[in-house]
């Protein structure tokens, strides 16, 4: 099991419903570390380069302007197996097809407005990480939970 850092953005919709804090006691509680966060807006060339790979799909434009229409927060957290963790905390993409106990089966009943993104993979987390966030931006420290929340040989 890998200790992982994974990239979290509460999206324009999450802020202006007011969920943020709501989200982040459930991620907290998961028992993943808070290691980066602040709030920013994401600019028309920033969302280009988040995403990419999807810049020449007809969706994209749609896409850009919900994430460059308001503030969002975006963190980095923690944690063994965090991006997995926090893909399972999310649920489906489409909120209407997420599972009850998951951030989108619990707030979201959009498919695009979807409240939070997750890193897919640890590479992406690493690229995603690097677009939001400078390297002293990202904290590393040690609390008085760590071996509360996990045992020490599943920290890889």
């Amino acid at each position: 099991m890998a200790l992982q850092q994974t990239l979290i953005l509460f999206k324009p919709d999450a802020v202006q419903r007011r969920l943020c804090g709501r989200i982040l006691t459930r991620i907290e509680e998961r028992g993943l570390k808070l290691v980066g966060m602040k709030m920013i807006q994401i600019t028309p060339e920033r969302s280009k380069q988040h995403y990419a790979e999807h810049v020449e799909k007809p969706f994209y434009p749609l896409l850009e302007e919900f994430i460059t229409s308001g503030p969002v927060i975006a963190l980095v957290a923690e944690g063994p197996e965090a991006v997995q963790v926090v893909r399972d905390m999310m649920g489906k993409t489409n909120g209407r097809e997420s599972a009850p106990g998951t951030i989108r089966g619990d707030f979201g009943l959009s498919r695009q407005v979807n409240l939070i993104h997750g890193s897919d993979s640890p590479e992406s987390a690493k690229r995603e990480i690097g677009i939001y966030f400078q390297p002293e931006e990202i904290l590393s420290y040690k609390t008085a939970l760590d071996d509360w929340v996990c045992a020490s040989d599943e920290l890889g």
